[in-house]
């Protein structure tokens, strides 16, 4: 666009030159050779008026000024790294529960403790006056104690009647008879019936053989029904030779009478045999 305008005002230039020497060329046409002017001479020039075309004055556009719109450069803002700080937990506070404080029995006179919670149960230790022990069960059908006295390092049942107790019984929970066995020497009572005579129910066994020494006879582990009650009954014959027992066995219980039978020996006893109990 620049050099267009500049071409344009050149011819404009050169236009102009040459009018200007036509003109020169006519006027010294008609000057006398003295130098003076034929003013006839002149008018004689024919009458035109050239005009010239008066050259466009050329306003220089304005040279556009390319105004750079600054970009914006986003600053990357960093965002400082925030460190937890971590808050110190609460110490939890333990809270002790207290220990249960079993009851305590002193044994007042000469006694037996056993291996179940009745006299029918075999001698488990002897007991002397002034020794303690602490309550550690009870049996749900009897008054029985399980106790783990001091001078002993197993439990064993005792009768209330031959200690005294200090503390709450009824706060330790119902306990049952862990009886030592199963026997390895002799086998349980083999051939067990049970015959009923109205009230009567008398149960019977064969023999089992032991020697002498060993020979601590038979329990019978039974609940009978009496006066419309479920009787716990527990009975221990003497020797081997005793090979029957005779219970009162009612009707009127919400419950079947029965049980089981052992053989029993000094070290223990053997595997209960259930008795096939007649319904009254």
């Amino acid at each position: 666009m620049e050099l267009g305008r500049t071409n344009l005002r050149n011819k404009h230039l050169l236009t102009v030159i040459v009018f200007s020497l036509l003109f020169l060329i006519a006027c010294s046409s008609v000057t006398r050779e003295d130098g003076s002017i034929n003013v006839s001479d002149v008018n004689t020039v024919p009458s035109r008026t050239d005009t010239v075309e008066p050259t466009p004055s050329i306003t220089p556009e304005p040279t556009s000024t390319l105004t750079l719109t600054p970009t914006l450069t986003s600053s990357i803002t960093i965002t400082p790294t925030i460190t937890n700080t971590p808050t110190p937990s609460a110490t939890s506070t333990l809270t002790f529960t207290p220990t249960f404080d079993f009851p305590d029995v002193v044994v007042k006179m000469q006694a037996h403790c056993r291996y179940g919670p009745a006299r029918a149960f075999l001698h488990a230790a002897d007991l002397y006056p002034g020794d303690h022990g602490t309550v550690r069960g009870r049996f749900r059908y009897s008054a029985w104690l399980y106790v783990k006295f001091d001078k002993l390092n197993y439990f064993c049942w005792v009768s209330p009647s031959v200690v005294d107790v200090t503390g709450d019984v009824t706060r330790v929970y119902f306990t049952e008879p862990r009886l030592p066995g199963p026997s390895v020497l002799y086998p349980p009572p083999s051939d067990v019936q049970a015959i009923r005579d109205g009230t009567q129910v008398t149960v019977s066994w064969r023999r089992v053989p032991m020697t002498e020494d060993d020979d601590r006879g038979y329990m019978l582990d039974v609940f009978v029904c009496q006066q419309g009650n479920l009787v716990w009954w527990p009975v221990a014959l003497s020797d081997q030779n005793q090979t029957s027992y005779t219970f009162t066995d009612e009707p009127g219980c919400s419950q079947p009478s029965g049980g089981v039978l052992y053989t029993v020996e000094k070290h223990g006893y053997s595997h209960p045999v259930a008795i096939p109990w007649p319904a009254p």
